[in-house]
């Protein structure tokens, strides 16, 4: 005796996924196809390299705004 419904999940194909950067690979999907934003060509933990993207000069702002601020103390608990 089989409980389980017949057809009601959908097709696991092999599909091509694109990538922003241009980058292509294979994976599997119920889906047609999967474009990404970032994949491991392109993501700044697997290349090794960071891209900080400074706008309007706020990274400079905070870090003088907080380089002279005293450091904070720590009471020890009786």
């Amino acid at each position: 005796m089989s409980f389980m419904k017949k057809d009601i999940h959908p097709k696991f194909k092999e599909i091509t996924a694109s990538c922003a950067c241009g980058n292509t690979f294979t994976t599997g999907s119920v889906l047609d196809s999967i474009r990404v934003e970032i994949c491991s060509a392109c993501h700044p933990f697997f290349t090794g390299k960071q891209k900080l993207v400074d706008t309007l000069g706020r990274i400079d702002r905070f870090i003088t705004k907080y380089a002279h601020s005293p450091k904070p103390t720590t009471k020890k608990k009786k």
